[in-house]
């Protein structure tokens, strides 16, 4: 694996598990302390399932399936150009799923506490792994529209070139 992306993932791992156990030690469970009336509150949740709670206590499948995505991950992380943005995306992507993958393992579950009401919305409650997630996914949705992700036949050709 690239060393820049180990580091940014590492970093994302250090900041979302750092983040959670603060919220555990501070915040009462399902309590919400308000940051910015109306707008922004640390809510601290148990999630048991996936994003909007999708799949709730179905925890062995959720591990089993993200051990999956992790292997899909890694088999195209090489197949998209190496430039900053990438290399960025792939950090954040690694490093949010594997902090959500350690909270599943060990508790049971995924720690959240960011909650934000967004035009009267209450949007889901989350936490630093799946802002971590979000922004390497569009990142990568960038990357695809300008054109980065290299194909088979593209990547075999620039390996004959570099033989040569």
């Amino acid at each position: 694996m690239n060393k820049k992306i180990l580091l940014i993932s590492t970093i994302i791992l250090a900041l979302d598990q750092i983040s959670k156990a603060i919220i555990d030690i501070t915040v009462k469970l399902e309590s919400s302390i308000p940051i910015i009336k109306n707008f922004f509150y640390l809510t601290y949740y148990h999630n048991e399932g996936a994003a909007w709670g999708i799949m709730n206590s179905k925890i062995p499948l959720l591990i089993i399936l993200t051990f999956l995505v992790l292997i899909i991950i890694y088999r195209y992380m090489y197949s998209f150009k190496q430039n900053k943005r990438n290399i960025l995306a792939f950090g954040l992507l690694i490093g949010g799923i594997v902090g959500n993958l350690l909270d599943r393992i060990i508790f049971g579950y995924v720690r959240d506490f960011l909650d934000f009401y967004i035009f009267g919305y209450n949007f889901p409650i989350f936490n630093i792994s799946d802002m971590a997630i979000v922004g390497g996914i569009l990142l990568l949705i960038i990357a695809i529209f300008k054109g980065e992700e290299v194909n088979e036949r593209n990547r075999y050709n620039r390996k004959r070139k570099t033989a040569r």
